[in-house]
This record gives C-alpha cells, sequence and structure tokens, in this order.
C-alpha cells in the first residue's frame, strides 16, 4: 500500500517531536519516566502515547528498548552473513542480492571531470517520516538525496556537488520516488536507479550497505571485510560519511561494533529513529 501525501506529512510533523525524545534521551539518565520524557517535550503521557504509536507503530516503551546499545548488538549478533542470505533467496551471490531493488549506475569519467556539466538535474522538497528531504535526479536515476533544515543551504549543497549541472525544481516529478523510498512496502515497488558519483572504493562500500535489510544493522569492520578490505575499517567509516543519498543507500545501519549507533551527518537523533523506527516494522 502506497503513502499516501497527507499520511506522509502527519508522519513528518510527528517526527519532529520524537527527534525532540530522541535528543532529550541522550542528555537524560536511561530511567527517566515515560510521564516526565512527555512533559519535556510539552505533552501530556497520553498524548506522548498516541504520537508514538501513529508515528512508529509501537508504545513509547518498546521504542526506547529499541534505542539501547544491548539491542543493537543482539540485531547485530543474529546478523546472516550477506553471502548466505543472497543464496537463501536463490540469487547467485551477495552482489545480486539487491539488484531487483536498486540499480546502481556511476557517472561517466568526463561528468566527474566537468562536475556535471551538460547535466540537467531536476529536484523536489518533500515531508518524511524522518523528516523534511531534498531529493534530485539526472536522466540516470537518483543522485541526491538529504534531510534537511534549510532550504536554501540544501539547494547550494546540492549545486556545489554538481557545480556545473542545470538545477530546476520539480517537486512533482519527485514526489513518487520519495513516497515508494520512504513507504515501509517499498521492497514490493518498481526497482529504483540511482546515479552515483564517487571513488571506486566509495561505490564498493555504497553497494555493500545495499545489502543491509531493513531492521537489520552492520558495522564498519564488517562492511571493510565484506568488500575485501579488512583493513579499511577507517576508510570505511569515511565513505559511508561521504554517502549523498540517505536512506536508499543505508548508511544509517551501521554503527560501531560496540553498539553504539555514532554519528550521522543528518544529526545522530534522526539516524537512531530511522533505526527503531525500522525495527519496529521489521519486528510486528
Amino acid at each position: 500500500m502506497t503513502t499516501s501525501p497527507l499520511d506522509m506529512t502527519h508522519k513528518h510533523q510527528d517526527y519532529l517531536r520524537i527527534e525532540a525524545v530522541i535528543h532529550h534521551l541522550y542528555t537524560c539518565p536511561a530511567n527517566t519516566p515515560l510521564e516526565d520524557i512527555a512533559k519535556a517535550i510539552g505533552l501530556s503521557e497520553f498524548h506522548f502515547q498516541r504520537l508514538f504509536t501513529r508515528w512508529a507503530g509501537i508504545t513509547p516503551k518498546r521504542f526506547l528498548q529499541f534505542l539501547t546499545k544491548e539491542h543493537a548488538l543482539s540485531i547485530i549478533h543474529h546478523q546472516e552473513p550477506i553471502s548466505h542470505t543472497a543464496l537463501t533467496l536463490g540469487l547467485t551471490g551477495s552482489s545480486r542480492l539487491h539488484d531487483l531493488l536498486v540499480h546502481c549506475e556511476a557517472v561517466t569519467p568526463g561528468q566527474l571531470k566537468s562536475s556535471g556539466k551538460g547535466l540537467t538535474i531536476r529536484y523536489g522538497f518533500h515531508p518524511t517520516q524522518f523528516g523534511e528531504c531534498l531529493i534530485a535526479t539526472t536522466d540516470k536515476g537518483i543522485c541526491h538525496l538529504t534531510f534537511i533544515q534549510d532550504q536554501v543551504n540544501a539547494v547550494n549543497e546540492l549545486q556545489q556537488r554538481w557545480t556545473n549541472a542545470i538545477l530546476i525544481e520539480k517537486s512533482a516529478s519527485t514526489a513518487l520516488l520519495v513516497q515508494q523510498i520512504f513507504n515501509k512496502e517499498w521492497d514490493n515497488q518498481q526497482p529504483l536507479s540511482v546515479h552515483l558519483k564517487g571513488t571506486n572504493f566509495q561505490m564498493k562500500v555504497w553497494q555493500a550497505l545495499l545489502s543491509i535489510p531493513s531492521g537489520k544493522l552492520n558495522h564498519y569492520q564488517s562492511i571493510a571485510n565484506e568488500i575485501g578490505k579488512p583493513n579499511a575499517s577507517r576508510a570505511v567509516g569515511s565513505a559511508i560519511g561521504k554517502n549523498n543519498i540517505a536512506y536508499l543507500i543505508p548508511c544509517h545501519r551501521v554503527i560501531q561494533k560496540g553498539g553504539e549507533f555514532g554519528n550521522y551527518r543528518w544529526l545522530p537523533e534522526r539516524k537512531a529513529a530511522m533505526i527503531a523506527w525500522e525495527t519496529a516494522n521489521n519486528n510486528r
């Protein structure tokens, strides 16, 4: 079932308070009563319960359990190797695990050197259940997807990444993509294409991220092992940090080996919200 624009707007509005809750949790004791957390964001405990149930489909207490280091570690420890997952699906190898869902294409060397000269990029701003996003596409696929605080700064960042490309705001053409990406049933939709701009190493890392299913987690060392570079976990972390296609290329599903969620270029609160929301939907 496709998520309607109205429903997405409501989830976007709910998320703003969810983010405030998570920010509050980072600064208060783990055993803080729900009533106190609700008061901190200006809600009664009843409305606090309703907010979470509407946004995440679970109670606040259950949601908060998904934010613990212990829970994150339990997900990692029960994670099947990517190659095993691929074989159980009847595919020939891990590289084909998500081929039917996301097709990756790199920019040509000429486009990389010219910073997008000759490319036309269409973009739009849209609400999602994790905040407002900017999505941009070329004729080859999605080339940019970020969560934003300010629309002007977001467009400037897009233009800086594709200095010589022509940018055209076209929200009508990008709205359906956003509805598909942020639909919890998106695996059943038509395949998506992404148009990536990065080094060969970054491309390998980003493609490895696509093999982490929704509701699952992995850590930097494991990704380094998957791409055949076991001594490059720091470089893997750097490549993940340079991912410019948020959520669809799920860098939020990579955490520290000890179970800490770690940083996220679009706010650690948002990363925590994504992990808990996906875990909740995966455990229904």
